[in-house]
């Protein structure tokens, strides 16, 4: 077994600190939860019974893309083939699995969370929810890889929800999302019917996205010569 203070060090470090963000955002309770990140043929992923919101590097364990521990002297996440499996099949960079309190009340008594407001497209538009299973189990774990087609979130039936990004970093920005539009429709259902965005609006959404380059910062283009 690899020295577990040398092999993949900054991503072990890196996925500690995201479960302190997640954490004191509300996302991540007590040891519900996990999330890793993939170097290569390799994974960092969050230790079974670690408090998320106080997690040390130490805490996370390594492991090949079969699940063998090569790095670290403590269990990987029971959900450990979720996240395998996230990766194997969608090429993704980072996992993200919560407990958040909205996501997990939608995902009692939702079907899918409608496109309710444009943002929502950066998680692939609609979010479905996976038909619950016991945790750790593959059928958990084929449930939910089958709701992510086509998104980088899924809620998981009287359980959670799950994120992927190309990075950390994104993958929980996609968290944070997630648990902000699951607030707005809580919100909004207890007002009234929720409006959902036709598939009409949501290409329109996503053209003048690209246009604008939306979500990233912008120089103000030099004053034309005459105007100075």
């Amino acid at each position: 077994m690899t020295d577990s203070s040398s092999a993949l060090g900054l991503e072990r470090a890196a996925v500690a600190d995201a479960c302190r963000r997640l954490g004191a955002a509300g996302l991540l309770i007590g040891t519900a939860g996990n999330v890793s990140v993939r170097v290569g043929e390799r994974v960092a992923v969050t230790a079974t019974g670690a408090v998320l919101a106080q997690l040390t590097a130490g805490q996370v364990s390594v492991v090949d893309l079969d699940g063998k521990v090569v790095a670290g002297t403590l269990r990987p996440t029971s959900e450990l083939e979720l996240h395998l499996g996230v990766y194997r099949r969608y090429g993704a960079g980072a996992v993200v699995h919560t407990h958040a309190p909205m996501a997990t009340a939608l995902s009692c008594v939702l079907d899918e969370l409608p496109c309710i407001h444009y943002q929502l497209l950066a998680l692939g538009g609609s979010v479905r929810v996976a038909p619950y299973a016991t945790f750790g189990t593959p059928e958990l774990a084929e449930s939910v890889l089958g709701a992510l087609e086509g998104r980088s979130a899924a809620l998981m039936a009287s359980h959670g929800a799950l994120t992927h990004g190309p990075t950390l970093d994104k993958a929980v920005e996609h968290a944070l999302l997630l648990e902000w539009a699951c607030g707005v429709y809580q919100h909004a259902a207890a007002l009234g019917t929720p409006r959902v965005l036709d598939e009409q609006q949501q290409r329109a959404v996503i053209e003048a996205a690209i246009v604008r380059n939306y979500g990233t910062t912008q120089s103000v283009p030099p004053a034309q010569e005459g105007n100075r």
